[in-house]
């Protein structure tokens, strides 16, 4: 198998999706996926993309990805890269493809001057977290997600600038 990483283009949209449905099915997580291919398209490929993805290749034929973006830390005053998703579909795990794409990241945190590379991976997703600590990345147990969406987020958003009646 020759194994090659690349750039995701707006042509990979369709397959950016579904293998967002396979991770969210994988993480059973798939009843809060409400991504589209054209939100992805808008958001990935437009002047300004918030987010950037790989693809991980088996012979040619994407078979996993990595979804990340910057972000940035106060205390390093740098710029930082966090990973929002990694997948490999499971015929192709244990290849070394989630290892190539976890670098190449790395090495984009690198080459753009970023203090930091973090993500975050569910406690239970113990075989995820024993590879990422076999690379060197380190659990941190005192920091917690918090998480606005939907109404919720509406509802704060009021608070500062109410809405027009």
């Amino acid at each position: 198998m020759k194994a090659t990483i690349r750039s995701a283009t707006e042509t990979d949209v369709p397959t950016l999706l579904a293998f967002i449905r396979e991770l969210a099915e994988y993480e059973k997580l798939m009843h809060e996926v409400s991504a589209s291919e054209e939100r992805l398209r808008d958001t990935l490929f437009a002047p300004r993309p918030f987010a950037e993805a790989l693809l991980a290749c088996a012979d040619d034929v994407p078979v996993g990805f990595a979804l990340f973006f910057h972000n940035y830390s106060t205390f390093l005053a740098r710029p930082g890269l966090y990973l929002e998703d990694l997948y490999v579909r499971p015929a192709f795990r244990g290849r070394g493809l989630g290892k190539l794409l976890l670098a190449t990241v790395a090495r984009l945190a690198i080459e753009r001057g970023c203090g930091r590379y973090e993500w975050t991976v569910l406690e239970w997703n113990t075989p995820s977290i024993r590879f990422y600590e076999s690379l060197g990345a380190e659990m941190k147990s005192d920091w917690r997600i918090m998480r606005v969406t939907g109404a919720a987020l509406e509802n704060m958003a009021r608070v500062a600038w109410p809405r027009k009646q």
